[in-house]
């Protein structure tokens, strides 16, 4: 899917530039006829490919080269300059590329090249190691991924996904953003069409649930009694929001986010409503507010800590987005809680009463861990996995907000909720359960957008004893620096892309 297409730009790389004017590393966005390409210069080689992600159409030539890939400056997606293939999440889907042509120090860009195979770097498994079916419980980031992943990775064996959700895999981020604010048909929303896994073989089972996991006999139970065998299996079902434990937080007009039948449930409601409180300043609750605000809702915050988001992102960054809601009018009750809700209005511990036609709890979330409890799997506030995502069970393997993981960065065992996280822990898992041992050591990165500000976070601090910030939070323009005994632990940015995609890199740089 994009947001939108890039008009033609720049020269048109059919004539001739001179190689000389390209200074190795850099790029310099052109056109092809009406298409937009991005010509990228490594060392004495010359690429030409699509300048547009192909997650939500960024401008590929605002973001930055690294080896012999081109990283996305939104959402961090990244992709071959020799093959155009996404090399990983979010993009799922390659850019083109075309022929380049030197005559002495000229290049000219020639005709558009077939799509070419994408390859995998890692070590092929060995053949009494080949599994011949894998089962993938959960149709969220991790899953979804993981299943095309096999195909793409040339395992020719049975693929079986269960879902419990009814709806085709989709993308979650949005739910709470443009979707949810208007602004994104529902067409956008899922990530691949049931023709897709149709036609890769993937057996694709949607409400769909598997209650156990049977790992001496190597079968997952479903809900109907039914059994299916696997040789290696995935748990990535995810996580569940934490439901509001107050007298009237089972009245119709409360609802969570977590799916898309949650956000239609929402969508639906707002047809009658015009008052919103919001339980919870986590960023599914601030999106939130930031969307109903959008279709003109007069919206309230509640929420216990008196600087949103301050725990995560720092006290500067948190009250830079208290400032931006109430900029465009949301209410903030802090250091406050709900204690009841009735049919129109929300009781607050303090004693003040908010008008209410409609309240969403986001108060965080919590990883759905039965199927590892019933298996007897290792569990430590997650699923514990090793480095390769490998559970306490051989050939059991987990991802995404359930698994607890080694940050190899500082050797602690981590468990993080963002979506891009999971779909590179899911394309990570699908190698490795074909004994590809591959480690996994992607930086976690997540976006949040509140109206026309966007936060990017790459790397993981659940604390911190240094905080640096170059640049000005008020002016939108910083790049934030948490660091702990001197050790480099994450980096929050605001009108920095470049700046967050190099501290990516760092993060990665062992």
């Amino acid at each position: 899917m994009t947001e939108n297409q890039l008009p033609p730009a720049g020269p048109d790389l059919q004539q001739a530039v001179a190689l000389s004017d390209l200074a190795d590393g850099a790029m310099l966005l052109g056109h092809v006829g009406a298409e937009p390409v991005l010509l990228a210069r490594r060392g004495e080689e010359v690429f030409a490919v699509g300048a547009t992600c192909t997650h939500y159409g960024a401008p590929l030539a605002e973001g930055l080269l690294v080896d012999d890939t081109v990283r996305c400056p939104w959402h961090h997606a990244c992709f071959s300059l020799r093959t155009g293939q996404p090399d990983r999440p979010p993009a799922l889907d390659p850019i083109p590329r075309w022929r380049v042509e030197r005559q002495g120090d000229l290049i000219f860009v020639r005709q558009k090249l077939p799509p070419a195979p994408r390859m995998t770097t890692a070590m092929p498994a060995a053949a009494n190691e080949a599994p011949s079916s894998i089962v993938i419980v959960g149709g969220g980031a991790a899953g979804a991924v993981a299943a095309e992943t096999l195909r793409r990775e040339g395992f020719a064996g049975e693929i079986v996904l269960f879902s419990a959700d009814a709806s085709v895999p989709y993308d979650r981020p949005n739910l709470s953003k443009d979707y949810l604010a208007g602004e994104a048909p529902e067409a956008w929303i899922p990530l691949r069409s049931p023709a897709f896994y149709r036609d890769l073989g993937i057996e694709l089972h949607l409400s769909t649930a598997v209650t156990a996991i049977d790992a001496a006999n190597r079968e997952a139970v479903l809900g109907d009694g039914g059994r299916r065998s696997f040789d290696r299996l995935l748990i990535a079902t995810g996580a569940e929001p934490v439901r509001l434990d107050v007298p009237g937080a089972d009245r119709p007009h409360v609802h969570t986010l977590r799916s898309l039948a949650d956000s239609r449930a929402i969508i639906a409601a707002l047809g009658t409503a015009r008052a919103v409180v919001v339980v919870g300043a986590s960023f599914v609750g601030l999106e939130v507010a930031a969307a109903l605000r959008t279709r003109g809702l007069d919206v309230h915050v509640v929420a216990p800590e008196e600087i949103p988001m301050a725990r995560v992102l720092g006290p500067e960054i948190g009250a830079l987005v208290r400032k931006l809601h109430e900029e465009h009018g949301v209410q903030f009750h802090l250091g406050d809680t709900a204690a009841s809700i009735e049919d129109a209005a929300v009781i607050l511990a303090s004693g003040a009463r908010l008008v209410a036609d409609l309240v969403i709890v986001g108060i965080g979330v919590r990883p759905t861990l039965d199927l590892a409890v019933s298996a007897g799997l290792a569990i430590d506030r997650g699923i514990t996995v090793d480095r390769y995502l490998e559970t306490s069970a051989p050939g059991i393997f987990a991802a995404g907000d359930v698994a607890r993981w080694p940050d190899p960065r500082t050797g602690d065992k981590i468990r993080v909720e963002h979506w891009v996280l999971a779909q590179r822990q899911g394309e990570c898992a699908a190698r490795n359960m074909l004994s590809r041992r591959q480690p996994f050591d992607a930086a976690p990165f997540f976006w949040s957008a509140h109206y026309d500000v966007t936060i990017r976070y790459a790397g993981h601090a659940e604390s911190w004893d240094a905080l640096d910030i170059q640049g000005d939070v008020g002016a939108r323009d910083c790049r934030v620096t948490y660091r702990r005994e001197g050790r480099l632990l994450a980096v929050a940015t605001i009108g920095r892309d470049v700046e967050s995609l190099k501290a990516e890199v760092e993060l990665e740089t062992p």
